[in-house]
């Protein structure tokens, strides 16, 4: 953790290490979230998100595409940890949103009630996710450290931070809730809910596919595109400045596992297929047993009964 690694560290920073315990808590909850969701979503590629300290460490210490995934995703996860922490009661310093939010641009105020029974009465109640919390911790602990710096580095780690904050921000929903007799919707109380963080883990994935390489401008105080031919990347684009390994051999220097011993799919023709995953070089076939339960009864009351059995399965692996 931050904390244990900056033990000088002032100012706010140092405030919420020294002082705020449950903040820090559910800041690291966040980091684990964060690392979850990215072994989730590059389960089936060369890198695979891997949470080896040695290896993470060389990978935070570049300028990649996978880098700024990292970023990104983790400060996605410190943002939703804090926000449903605030949600759900656990933070002393914040609660739910009770305030009735501004109309955003480009966003539907209100969605259609799921039945045919429509309704034109509607209020803001309860509990909206109090994003805005989440945001601002999440600034606080993840950027105060590189907000006096301005060299390429760090301002591609600050845009990655928020471009993850806004794969929240961005894509949160209107929940709402039928009031009326006999199912009827005669009134809806209507709130703001995030997105689960599976489909914030997605959306980020996909601006990591379309990453943007970026270098320092003239000014020395910000970056543009490496080919004036690409537009400049937006705030919710993760940008990098230097060219990924291949991953297939293990290399200490830019923290490379190698993908040998790495199961593979035969029939796949995507990144996880064995062409791809083994980097050409072959792969062993063996057959496995697995155990699985089959011939399941119901025997009253209420118990399910099941036997074991074996089934043989063909394993690829990349050698």
């Amino acid at each position: 953790m931050v904390c244990k690694k900056n033990r000088r560290t002032r100012g706010r920073l140092a405030q919420i290490c020294r002082n705020e315990t449950g903040l820090l808590k559910e800041i690291s909850r966040g980091v684990t979230l964060g690392a979850t969701e990215c072994a989730h979503q590059f389960r089936n590629r060369r890198w695979n998100c891997t949470t080896q300290r040695r290896s993470m460490r060389k990978i935070l210490m570049r300028d990649t595409r996978e880098t700024g995934f990292v970023n990104a995703i983790t400060a996605a996860g410190v943002t939703y940890a804090i926000t449903r922490a605030c949600t759900a009661g656990s933070l002393l310093e914040c609660s739910c949103e009770k305030e009735v939010p501004k109309p955003r641009r480009g966003k539907t105020k209100i969605p259609q009630t799921p039945n045919p029974v429509q309704t034109d009465r509607w209020q803001w109640g309860g509990c909206s996710d109090n994003v805005r919390f989440g945001l601002q911790k999440s600034r606080e602990f993840m950027d105060s450290r590189y907000r006096k710096k301005s060299d390429i580095k760090t301002l591609i780690k600050l845009h990655n931070h928020n471009a993850g904050r806004l794969a929240i921000k961005n894509n949160m929903k209107v929940e709402c809730k039928c009031h009326g007799l006999s199912g009827s919707c005669t009134l809806r109380t209507c709130w703001w809910r995030m997105p689960t963080f599976r489909e914030v883990g997605d959306k980020l994935r996909d601006r990591f596919e379309g990453a943007a390489k970026v270098i320092s401008s003239n000014d020395g105080d910000s970056f543009m595109p490496e080919s004036p031919n690409i537009k400049r990347p937006g705030k919710k684009d993760i940008i990098y400045s230097e060219e990924s390994p291949d991953f297939c051999s293990p290399n200490l220097k830019t923290g490379s596992l190698g993908t040998e011993g790495r199961q593979c799919n035969i029939s796949s023709a995507g990144t996880d297929s064995c062409d791809q995953l083994c980097c050409r070089r072959g792969y062993l076939q063996t057959t496995i047993k697995e155990a699985e339960n089959c011939n399941c009864q119901f025997k009253w009351c209420c118990e399910v009964i099941c036997e074991t059995c074996y089934v043989k399965r063909d394993v690829q692996t990349c050698v």
